[in-house]
């Protein structure tokens, strides 16, 4: 979703209203506005309910819903549409005749039919002989259909289709057999089935042509993450399934514990509607959407007796970097590391890390390496100098004196690490430096001339960070069966125990604190964001510049 989009998309729902205006017609309406559309409605019936039920539904005169729908698509352009709730047969054939009268051949605006039957409660949202009526005719001019086990099982029973969703692999085979009624696409959701990390993967083994998409979950090369939020690794997870002609996508998240539910379907489905009529891939729109309701989920703040409405107004206050929450408490982390995953990876798994733990790496390489390296660390305090000297606040003063302090002892440890390959201090100070390490120290220096703490601090934790991912990756791939790492008799043994060990990873957990408070206690402009990321980015590069330079001596 794009906040700085100035044109707003014209959308439309077509459903019940709920008076308590947690789903339906209100939930619909707020989503919209949040994601920056013109929403448009058409009431087909009216509720009497609140968090605690539904109870009473006053269905509107058919002609009346045309008029409506009729009076809304004559004067307005409408970019896609959606339908919740539309109750009875009657009412369904009303919206089929009009949408098929106004677009008379034309293709309609893309339009999701998410086919409410039954609210949270347990109540009858759409009667018996609809349903019928609701595959037959609408599902035909249906782009995306987005059910929920229930209502799947349902729809695929009146087809004679196998209906039980009991897994992971029913809900795969369901989503399939749903594009059989005639949607273009179905997004089956998985809220109300209990599914593990484990059946994911055996999923994903077994059926290659499955694409997984991770949302506020563990990605590849995030060791760090998976030891910082360790509670979260083992949490249940919920899993979507996304159902289109050219292949089958699952949008996996964690399973949020709350009570703050109600209108989730409709929200979704309103989420999706402004995505697509901004011409956002179904895929990319699904993504968006399925991550929009998640944190409208957990970030609600409870409201009524029973199953409360979500928060739909959490992307209102525009924030680059989303707010810490339980089941993602590093969101700056976790986005530096998405926004350069590709020289992410090939920094903390380059080749020469591979041969150091193997311990292939030619000896000269790595008393090069860690002789810069030594060079890199009198940068890093002069930096940090420079910092203290510029800044007229205390914090930065402190932070930068602190800094320098760590720093100094790191120089000393590392003193100590060289003399025990025979590198004295005085052969230390003499050793001229690299390209590689002159490139770094200037951009170092030229952000600490800069007198932003904040700057500064990205800048740095691109080391600390992607040494511990090192440590731990190493450490993971040791631990193997048939491991291809190498401790017996490797030379470079003791580097991989210090950087995946509990002291240095100590200090990762208090660099990634240290950074995510700094986002959450002043939170970035778009602008200030982009900065942060390019720093970080190019600091990344340079890391792996280090890499190369040993690499190149050898």
């Amino acid at each position: 979703m794009s906040h700085t989009t100035v044109k707003q998309p014209a959308v439309l729902t077509i459903a019940g209203s709920d008076s308590s205006g947690g789903a339906g017609i209100q939930a619909d309406l707020k989503t919209f506005t949040a994601h920056l559309c013109y929403g448009t409605s058409v009431i087909v019936a009216l509720t009497a309910q609140n968090t605690t039920g539904v109870q009473a539904v006053h269905a509107l005169p058919p002609e009346f819903v045309e008029q409506q729908l009729r009076s809304v698509l004559d004067d307005v352009e409408i970019k896609a549409m959606k339908t919740g709730m539309l109750f009875d047969a009657k009412s369904i054939r009303a919206v089929v005749r009009i949408l098929e009268a106004h677009y008379d051949g034309r293709p309609l605006p893309l339009l999701v039919c998410d086919p409410v039957c039954v609210s949270t409660s347990g109540h009858t949202l759409l009667q018996a002989d609809a349903v019928e009526v609701l595959i037959e005719e609408l599902l035909p001019l249906t782009f995306l259909v987005t059910p929920n086990k229930s209502e799947a099982e349902l729809m695929l029973s009146h087809r004679g289709l196998p209906s039980s969703i009991e897994s992971l692999e029913d809900i795969l085979r369901a989503s399939s057999d749903l594009l059989k009624l005639g949607p273009q696409a179905a997004l089956l959701k998985g809220g109300h089935l209990t599914v593990s990390m484990d059946d994911v993967e055996r999923v994903s083994r077994s059926r290659q042509k499955i694409r997984v998409v991770r949302d506020i979950l563990f990605e590849e090369n995030m060791e760090i993450l998976q030891v910082a939020e360790k509670d979260l690794a083992s949490k249940e997870i919920v899993v979507d399934v996304l159902h289109t002609a050219s292949g089958t996508t699952l949008f996996i998240r964690p399973r949020v514990d709350s009570t703050s539910t109600h209108g989730t379907g409709c929200t979704l489905s309103a989420a999706l509607v402004c995505a697509l009529a901004r011409g956002e891939t179904v895929e990319t729109a699904t993504r968006n959407a399925t991550v929009f309701t998640h944190l409208g989920i957990e970030t609600a703040q409870p409201i009524g007796e029973g199953y409360g409405p979500l928060n739909h107004i959490h992307s209102l206050t525009v924030r680059s970097i989303p707010q810490s929450t339980s089941s993602n408490p590093h969101p700056f982390t976790r986005l530096l590391i998405q926004s350069t995953s590709e020289i992410w990876k090939e920094y903390v798994e380059h080749e020469f890390v591979k041969k150091l733990a193997r311990g292939t790496l030619p000896r000269e390489s790595f008393l090069h390496f860690i002789k810069q390296d030594y060079l890199y660390l009198r940068y890093y305090a002069r930096a940090y100098a420079l910092l203290a000297a510029k800044s007229s606040t205390f914090a930065a003063i402190k932070t930068a004196t602190d800094t320098i302090m760590n720093v100094i002892n790191e120089v000393a440890t590392h003193k100590s690490f060289c003399a025990k390959w025979g590198i004295s201090e005085e052969e230390l100070s003499a050793t001229p430096e690299s390209p590689a390490t002159t490139a770094y120290g200037a951009y170092l220096l030229d952000i600490g001339l800069q007198g932003d703490t904040s700057k500064l601090i990205v800048a740095c934790a691109a080391c600390l960070l992607g040494y511990g991912e090192v440590g731990l990756w190493l450490k993971k791939e040791a631990e193997r069966p048939s491991s291809w790492v190498v401790l017996e008799g490797n030379p470079y043994k003791q580097w991989m125990y210090e950087y995946g060990g509990a002291d240095y990873q100590q200090a990762v957990r208090v660099g990634i604190e240290t950074i995510e408070a700094m986002a959450q206690e002043d939170p970035p402009s778009p602008v200030r964001f982009e900065e942060w990321k390019g720093i970080w980015e190019r600091c990344t590069r340079l890391e792996k510049g280090f890499w190369d330079m040993a690499m190149n001596l050898a």
